[in-house]
């Protein structure tokens, strides 16, 4: 990318990332501004809480055997993904502000590469799970019967596409060699290649609303067939429950990332007057701020996931965890996961016979208040299997 050689006729290869700034009219400020300390100093709080969030999310899953199931594997992933994120995020924050015009190019390149490959990663791994959840939800199923090699596969795949977009600008696809189509927001970008990207992303945003919507109205039908089965009051429950997961996922995704594709594909359409750099680096926290809802909409709302939480922060501080317990008003139990599951035995030897209907639709439909279905039959393995009428 840097070289010392002549450059090609109609290429800027020996040019400093200065002076592709000046040329986009991206101007770099060569001394810390109040605006500066605000962006970097949120961003860095942001990052430090993904990082954190997403860590416990998958040591949680990984210590766990509940979580040994497709969806919690993918759920995994996607900590993995939005970790990557608030890694890459907090790269950045050390390499903007004045620190710009410091960057060699290859670094500059570095530094959107790994942002674009977190970010799809997280993304893609969004549709996974949506397009999972459509799978056992249509088959009455409680998991998936993905086998593991095809969920590793899945991850391996999710990983890779993520890579090559991130790879795509560093290849090739910049205006090195055409200052013409260079972008505001990202100057050795392309503004076709901001357009291609900002597109991808919010036809992966329609995807995932055609999906969820799908799977919302085939349970809310499904339901209300099987409503004579089950009390009114447990069939609004699990569709107001259902309704408000959907929400909550979609509603984050739209917060998050629509405005800043709007505005990358704004600038890739070269909308002069949109002052598009005016809102660029709190749109840029903004769609990093999907990273921390993330782990919260997909795992915090799941019960076991909430126990495993305190388990492991009991852990890091077990004098806190022994005084709450002692307090007989707190409320608070800290089961370990062995008790958990002795405790679950036991109920199971005294109802060895459960009445059909605890297996039915509305036992996989109604831990969708926990955002996913649990994994409380026990043990780790592969799908679950089908769940009869």
């Amino acid at each position: 990318m840097d070289t010392d050689t002549e450059d090609q006729p109609g290429c800027y290869f020996n040019k400093t990332v200065k002076f592709f700034y000046d040329n986009s009219g991206k101007n770099i400020s060569t001394y810390w501004r109040k605006r500066d300390y605000v962006v970097v100093t949120l961003g860095m709080a942001v990052c430090i809480i993904v990082i954190l969030a997403n860590i416990l999310v998958m040591t949680a899953i990984f210590i766990n055997r509940r979580f040994h199931f497709p969806i919690y594997y993918l759920l995994g992933n996607l900590a993995a993904a939005d970790l990557f994120a608030g890694t890459s995020y907090l790269f950045l924050m050390f390499h903007t502000g004045p620190w710009t015009i410091k960057l060699s190019k290859l670094k500059w390149f570095v530094r959107q590469g790994l942002i674009d490959t977190s970010l799809t990663a997280s993304v893609i791994n969004l549709l996974a799970i949506a397009v999972e959840r459509h799978q056992t939800i249509f088959t009455m199923q409680l998991h998936s019967t993905m086998t593991n090699r095809r969920v590793v596969l899945l991850i391996l795949g999710i990983w890779a596409v993520a890579i090559v977009m991130g790879l795509v600008p560093t290849m090739g696809w910049h205006c090195l060699c055409d200052l013409d189509d260079c972008s505001t927001m990202a100057p050795m970008y392309s503004r076709k290649y901001l357009i291609f990207w900002a597109v991808l992303n919010l036809l992966t945003f329609s995807i995932m609303v055609a999906v969820y919507t799908r799977i919302f109205w085939y349970v809310r039908h499904k339901s209300h067939r099987m409503s004579q089965h089950t009390t009114q009051a447990k069939h609004k429950e699990t569709v107001e429950n259902l309704m408000k997961t959907v929400v909550m996922i979609l509603g984050a995704f739209v917060i998050c990332w629509t405005p800043g594709l709007v505005v990358l594909l704004l600038d890739g359409l070269n909308c002069e007057q949109c002052k598009v750099l005016r809102y660029e680096k709190y749109f840029l926290i903004l769609a990093e701020c999907n990273s921390l809802v993330n782990p919260i909409i997909y795992s915090y709302r799941d019960k076991d996931m909430r126990r495993t939480f305190r388990r492991i922060l009991c852990h890091l501080c077990p004098a806190r965890c022994r005084r709450i317990a002692a307090d007989p008003d707190s409320g608070a139990r800290f089961n370990t996961l062995e008790q958990e599951v002795l405790s679950e035995t036991c109920v199971t030897h005294q109802h060895p016979h459960p009445h059909p209907h605890h297996h039915s639709y509305h036992a996989a439909a109604g831990d969708h208040k926990n955002g996913v279905a649990d994994g409380r039959g026990g043990g780790g393995g592969g799908g679950g299997g089908k769940v009869t009428h």
